[in-house]
């Protein structure tokens, strides 16, 4: 399993439509082939940044999800709108069961 981590810190000005566009993004890509989950949330802490959590079943599947045009039509809408560079980190997973 492929987990992928992501924030995005709007501008004060901007956090609505960083919303808005964030969950549309996660709601489309729950569709795709190989989405086990995706979401976004509010960081407790600093309520302009948005954290996104996704599981997938394997890298082609993120691959694949990374070359839809609506996902880098999503990356391009933030551009304009963010107060700082947004993060990505991808990991390779095992479920522990049993625990």
């Amino acid at each position: 399993m492929i987990v992928v981590t992501g924030t995005v810190t709007a501008r004060k000005d901007s956090l609505d439509e960083i919303t808005r566009l964030s969950l549309a993004h996660v709601h489309r890509s729950r569709n795709e082939n190989g989405c086990i989950s995706h979401a976004v949330h509010i960081d407790c802490e600093n309520s302009l940044r948005l954290v996104f959590i996704e599981q997938w079943a394997d890298r082609a599947a993120l691959q694949a999800h990374f070359a839809v045009p609506a996902s880098r039509d999503f990356v391009r809408a933030l551009r304009p709108l963010v107060a700082a560079s947004p993060t990505i980190e991808i990991y390779d997973a095992t479920r522990l069961e049993g625990l």
